[in-house]
């Protein structure tokens, strides 16, 4: 896979200007990976998010960073200030050739440049932006800031997350708010193409962060409260505060697995218990046990906890592969928990051949991505370049496209133009 080469997608006959930081880059890169021109637009010497380690060989560098890598394949990239009159009207005229503008500054510092949606599409009356920020572009915490942490806390997706009795936890050292939205944003302009195609008008998609988050809560709220009128406590599962293990630590690992109550436990917690009993290792009383009578809502601690500790013991005499094998002989749920050579290694991602090869000419050699987000038989997203270099395809954009001459792009190189 060759570091520049574009193939044909679903979006191939469109462009998509990318002005985003960390909140909205992975929008970019679904339009991207779905065969649109995705032209990153970055300051003159680069974006702040190649700074983000970890770095390639772990070489600390603007130009080696994997988070950067990750989340600007399949896109060309120039450097360009748009706070310089020169700046604006150079973009002005990339976006009489955009279909979309993905953006994600504050609320009113595009419409300060003369650069909103309300300007633009006096230039280009189709044009789809993008916005992707913390709350939204209205309300009264348009203004405020958010790094994932906060928009992660203030949707509710930390409050369940964490022990029982211990403080929230945030998931992942990375920005899992920020990427839900970036996938929300992707889907809210192709929306919005839809309807350009039907209407020949364009329009703003406005995102918010937190709004997203929210949307996501609904499990920790909706489904304990309609089932038993709780509200779900930090570390439980659907209970009336008892404790009940879902991660099991097995000889080479974790897996994940659960006992069921009432009629769901009648046939889900057999199969199980026989594969012990196939070990001896199953006690009498599990064996026996009226699993439809078990209720988590009213049962005691030490009752699970007489379910779970000799279930505890087994599974660490196991193996990840022993326990996934006999689940499918058995018929029980139960899954290993992967870490990040597990998921290489995957037999079924290899099948579905999952694994990306990208070259990166640059290094002299190839890196091995997440391949696409979907399969389709006609027009298959895909990766089809690596991330760019800092201002990589100014001569090719300004020169090539835009007719600048190349004198003229020394002078605005000179002055931080580009």
């Amino acid at each position: 896979m060759g570091s520049n080469r574009k193939e044909e997608g679903m979006l191939s006959p469109y462009r998509v200007l990318d002005l985003t930081d960390e909140k909205g880059l992975l929008c970019g890169k679904l339009l991207g990976d779905l065969g649109a021109d995705v032209i990153k637009i970055e300051r003159p010497g680069g974006d702040s998010a190649r700074n983000t380690g970890p770095f390639y060989h772990d070489e600390a560098d603007p130009e080696k960073s994997l988070f950067w890598f990750a989340f600007n394949t399949s896109k060309r990239g120039i450097t360009l200030n748009i706070e310089t009159a020169d700046g604006r009207e150079i973009f002005k005229r990339l976006v009489k050739t955009a279909d979309f503008v993905v953006e994600s500054f504050s609320p009113g510092y595009l419409d300060k440049l003369g650069l909103g949606y309300s300007d633009l599409e006096k230039l280009n009356p189709g044009i789809i932006m993008v916005s992707i920020t913390p709350f939204g572009q209205t309300g009264p915490y348009r203004d405020y800031k958010a790094p994932d942490i906060v928009a992660w806390a203030m949707g509710g997706k930390m409050y369940p997350h964490g022990d029982v009795g211990r403080p929230p936890i945030r998931i992942s050292h990375y920005s899992q708010a920020y990427l839900h939205a970036g996938a929300e944003g992707a889907v809210g302009g192709l929306m919005a193409l839809f309807y350009r195609q039907r209407t020949g008008e364009g329009q703003q998609v406005d995102v918010s962060i937190q709004e997203f988050v929210a949307r996501t809560a609904d499990q920790q709220v909706s489904i304990p409260w309609d089932t038993s009128q709780v509200i779900m406590g930090r570390g439980e599962q659907y209970t009336s505060g008892i404790r009940i293990k879902r991660m099991w630590e097995c000889k080479d690992g974790y897996v994940v697995f659960n006992y069921w109550g009432g009629l769901m436990g009648k046939i889900a917690n057999p199969p199980f218990v026989e594969f012990m009993d196939s070990k001896g290792m199953a006690p009498d009383f599990l064996k026996d046990y009226d699993w439809e009578s078990l209720t988590f809502a009213t049962a005691s601690q030490e009752e699970i906890d007489r379910i779970e500790n000799p279930t505890a013991e087994f599974m660490k005499a196991h193996t990840k592969e022993e326990l996934f094998e006999a689940q499918v002989k058995y018929h029980f749920a139960l899954y290993p928990v992967n870490d990040i050579s597990g998921v290489v290694k995957d037999i079924q991602l290899e099948a579905r051949e999952f694994w990306a090869e990208v070259e990166h000419p640059e290094l002299g050699t190839s890196i091995t991505y997440p391949g696409s987000f979907a399969k389709s038989s006609e027009a298959p997203a895909r990766i089809s370049c690596r991330a760019p270099l800092i201002g990589e395809h100014n001569l090719e954009i300004y020169e090539n496209e835009l007719g600048i001459p190349l004198e003229k792009l020394v002078a605005l190189k000179q002055a931080k133009i580009i």
